[in-house]
């Protein structure tokens, strides 16, 4: 299991904020993030956003350091890369395994 974490350098929402990503699967990704307490909605795409408050937890948890430049590279070369301006079904399907989408719900869904 091989999770990355870039530094928090991303300002929003009056904080600065990290990227967690797997060079593995999303499934892995989706774990280790539970496993640190990390919610569902935090997840965005290929990655989790992580206030700088949770930082150093995911790296003592087994997390490695790199740059934002390498985390990319890294997410990329593992076919795991889902950019902004692609639609979802164009998407890497490798290693997906679906995660629950936070937000409201949708007419005729549970909970609408």
């Amino acid at each position: 299991m091989t999770l990355y974490i870039d530094p928090p350098s991303w300002p929003g929402h009056g904080r600065m904020w990290s990227h967690l990503v797997s060079d593995v699967s999303f499934e892995e990704l989706h774990l280790f993030a539970s496993g640190i307490g990390i919610p569902p909605k935090a997840f965005e795409r290929d990655h989790y956003d992580l206030p700088r408050e949770r930082y150093d937890a995911a790296v003592l948890a087994g997390a490695v350091e790199v740059g934002s430049k390498e985390l990319l590279r890294r997410l990329t070369a593992a076919g795991l890369r889902r950019p902004k301006h692609r639609p979802p079904d164009t998407w890497p399907v490798t290693g997906a395994v679906a995660w629950p989408v936070s937000g409201p719900s949708l007419p005729g869904e549970p909970g609408a």
